[in-house]
């Protein structure tokens, strides 16, 4: 079934695209979910007519997810799991455990919108991602531990070393505080 892409969809197409998919991703997802629409000449003239619409609406949309994003880089989630001694835990972390912790953070997401790329199965640091937008993703660090001090105390270490790792190196510091005194120099001078 041809089929003309509303939005960009991962390894399928971008937006405005005429692709072929089978008739049952169509039916069950494309169509009902809004993200394509059946390529016939009517839609096909609909479509070039509301272009310019749906370019803007995307790009709109895609700005939001953006400055999201920038709000939730670097943002640390803390899991409080059973494990054994060997820290393998006792089940999994799965998508709606890493939502709800970003909505306790005060991110509106769904747990569709979470993409872990390997499950999640030991205590310590693991990246996940979220997809804000079909062209925007954001990685975010969860932390899982036996317990909340344990998980706060990992979650701390992480974010002195995403901090130390930004700072300047001690030559680059050293030279701006030299800088920095030729200038106040200066100005005494004056």
């Amino acid at each position: 079934m041809q089929v003309i892409l509303l939005e960009r969809i991962e390894k399928l197409g971008q937006m405005g695209q005429v692709v072929t998919v089978k008739p049952g991703y169509a039916r069950n997802f494309l169509l009902p979910k809004k993200k394509a629409i059946r390529a016939t000449k009517d839609n096909m003239a609909q479509f070039d007519s509301q272009k310019a619409q749906l370019e803007a609406n995307n790009l709109k949309r895609r700005e939001e997810a953006q400055y999201i994003a920038e709000k939730m880089s670097g943002s640390h989630i803390g899991l409080v799991r059973q494990a054994s001694e060997m820290g393998q835990l006792y089940g999994s972390v799965r998508t709606n455990d890493i939502a709800s912790g970003l909505i306790d953070l005060g991110f509106t997401v769904t747990k569709a919108q979470i993409k872990i790329p390997t499950p999640i199965k030991t205590i310590g640091k693991h990246i996940a991602q979220v997809v804000l937008h079909p062209e925007v993703f954001v990685e975010i660090n969860v932390v899982v531990a036996k317990s909340a001090e344990e998980a706060a105390l990992k979650i701390a270490e992480e974010k002195q070393k995403s901090q130390k790792s930004s700072a300047p190196t001690a030559q680059e510091s050293e030279a701006a505080l030299e800088q920095e005194l030729e200038q106040e120099s200066a100005a005494i001078a004056l």
